[in-house]
């Protein structure tokens, strides 16, 4: 099977359900001899519920094409259309393959310096100060530049997204999206900053000079701590995450 979610013909297609509701579509998938359910080593996974289902799908099993179908009042990422008529079209090949931006990240410890595992995102890496009634500062370096000469940035924190992210968290601080590269929106700062879109090829590193701070991304169930010292590297991702849909959709990502 291909990253698009062709295949060869002859060969069902093998397909995982995800989603704390997804079971009640096992009729709907057994129906067709052009997909086959499985519960391990899928090739297409089938989720079944709003945008953090979509989110944590991704995180378990990065790459596979996924056919997010909406079961959620909040669910932008998702497809509307009634299940029946999604999995037909995924059973007669008729779905659009969409690829979109991830991002990579890595934590490099003060001491030492040593990076912290790798972490991806489909849609945002999120820091922010880990003391409700404390402050975080950081600075901010894009291609090991500094930015606003290396000035310490006080505030709440800040997100560093992509395009498919955009409509999330970044639209909320910004009032407004993007469509291509990476954003990065501060966090109620006490000075003013300007949000930022930089290509997608830069290397975004935020240093922590004064923490605590916590860091998010996706749909996660577990955080990070940043002392000061500590540093979050963000980049693009070498891969993408498909996302199968059921007719052409208003990219918001340039071509990858």
């Amino acid at each position: 099977m291909t990253l698009d979610g062709s295949i060869a013909t002859g060969s069902p297609r093998r397909v995982m359900l995800f989603g704390e509701e997804a079971p009640v579509l096992a009729p709907e998938i057994d129906q067709y001899a052009s997909l086959l359910r499985v519960e391990e080593a899928p090739e297409l996974v089938v989720c079944y519920g709003g945008d953090g289902t979509l989110l944590a799908a991704e995180m378990q099993f990065p790459g596979l094409p996924k056919v997010p179908i909406l079961n959620s009042h909040r669910g932008h990422r998702c497809i509307p259309h009634p299940p029946d008529e999604v999995i037909a079209g995924l059973a007669e090949g008729k779905l659009v393959s969409n690829t979109y931006t991830k991002l990579a990240g890595a934590i490099h410890r003060a001491a030492g310096n040593a990076a912290d595992g790798r972490l991806t995102a489909l849609n945002e890496f999120s820091i922010h100060r880990g003391r409700i009634n404390s402050a975080v500062r950081f600075r901010l370096f894009l291609n090991d530049e500094p930015y606003q000469s290396g000035d310490e940035i006080l505030g709440d924190g800040l997100v560093v997204c992509t395009p498919f992210g955009s409509t999330a968290y970044y639209q909320q601080i910004t009032r407004g999206i993007f469509t291509k590269g990476i954003g990065i929106a501060f966090k109620a700062t006490t000075e003013h900053v300007n949000h930022l879109v930089v290509p997608s090829d830069t290397v975004c590193r935020v240093e922590i000079t004064r923490g605590p701070a916590t860091l998010a991304h996706d749909s996660a169930p577990e955080y990070q701590t940043l002392e000061a010292g500590d540093a979050l590297t963000v980049t693009k991702h070498p891969q993408g995450a498909v996302i199968l849909t059921c007719g052409p959709v208003k990219r918001l990502d340039e071509p990858f």
